[in-house]
């Protein structure tokens, strides 16, 4: 079993957030590959399914951001699993919107999710980046990630959730490079 976390903010004023936008892509991996009803479950929701020959556990930590890696650690310990198993899905200051990039470990540029799931489980994890572009400034940044994507953002936006979840399956056989590949041919169409 696999374990790849959306992290987010839980609720509908959040649901549009920039910083929710890995809620958004786990959200996008249930839909196209028919997992199971989403329930309450590791102080957040959870849903079981397959991908190709995997299993994964989908979760949304309920705990807010700031405390994403208290769900991650009893979700991780529940079914046993290593550091190795889990993938974070989280935005990306750093990165121009709607680009993926995949790595392992790193440190967690002052995101909060990241930095909570460190204190939980520590940092060899494989995390899915997803750009939300910077703001320019950095007065403006809290803004940029608690601000709502904007209507002229959403037809991007879903292009990039759609190739994501379409191409999960190289996520699943940790074939990294041929995710952010195939995620980039999508979205260069």
């Amino acid at each position: 079993m696999q374990l790849w976390v959306g992290l987010g903010n839980p609720g509908a004023t959040y649901a549009l957030n920039r910083h929710n936008v890995g809620f958004m892509a786990v959200d996008a991996i249930a839909a196209v590959h028919g997992f199971d009803p989403w329930k309450k479950q590791f102080q957040g929701w959870s849903t079981t399914g397959r991908i190709g020959n995997d299993r994964i556990l989908l979760l949304k930590p309920a705990t807010f951001m700031n405390e994403s890696g208290r769900a991650v650690g009893e979700a991780m310990r529940f079914f046993k699993l290593d550091v190795g198993d889990v993938t974070l899905f989280h935005d990306e200051l750093d990165l121009d919107p709607a680009r993926v990039k995949v790595k392992v470990g790193g440190g967690t540029a002052g995101h909060n999710g990241l930095r909570s799931t460190e204190a939980h489980i520590g940092n060899a994890y494989r995390r899915v980046r997803i750009g939300i572009g910077h703001p320019g400034h950095k007065d403006r940044v809290l803004g940029h990630v608690l601000g709502n994507y904007a209507k002229a953002e959403i037809d991007d936006l879903s292009d990039m959730l759609g190739a994501i979840a379409g191409e999960a399956d190289w996520l699943a056989r940790k074939d990294d490079a041929r995710f952010m590949s195939e995620v980039a041919l999508r979205l260069a169409r």
